[in-house]
């Protein structure tokens, strides 16, 4: 049996959380639910309707990520960041799966921080 090498450069976190998005600052946003993310970029999935985003659309997006603490504990951290759609999967007729890659990173890496890969899928 062929083994799929990953080719990612750093671990994702996974985890369920809002996301809300739109065209730019002044346009009405949507909402979605992260399904994963990486410093670089992030997955979400989303109603498939006239606001979701298209193959290589820019997008802005409003977020959080859980900071993990060294004593177990965690806090949501709030971001934006614009970047383009470089995925967009068909999950079911209602609903889509979008790839983002962000054009500013942000600044830690969410799934390297320091936690096992059984607590980071409790998020």
């Amino acid at each position: 049996m062929n083994k799929i090498q990953d080719q990612r450069t750093e671990r994702r976190l996974h985890y369920n959380w809002s996301i809300r998005f739109a065209d730019g600052f002044d346009s009405v946003l949507s909402q979605g639910q992260m399904v994963d993310i990486s410093s670089s970029g992030g997955c979400f999935t989303c109603p498939a309707d006239k606001y979701c985003p298209s193959l290589k659309e820019q997008i802005t997006t409003l977020f959080s990520v859980p900071r993990f603490g060294s004593d177990g504990s965690f806090d949501m951290a709030n971001y934006n960041r614009t970047g383009k759609i470089c995925r967009v999967e068909q999950i079911t007729k209602l609903t889509n799966k979008i790839a983002i890659q962000f054009n500013k990173p942000l600044f830690f890496k969410p799934g390297e921080q320091g936690i096992s890969e059984s607590e980071e899928k409790i998020v």
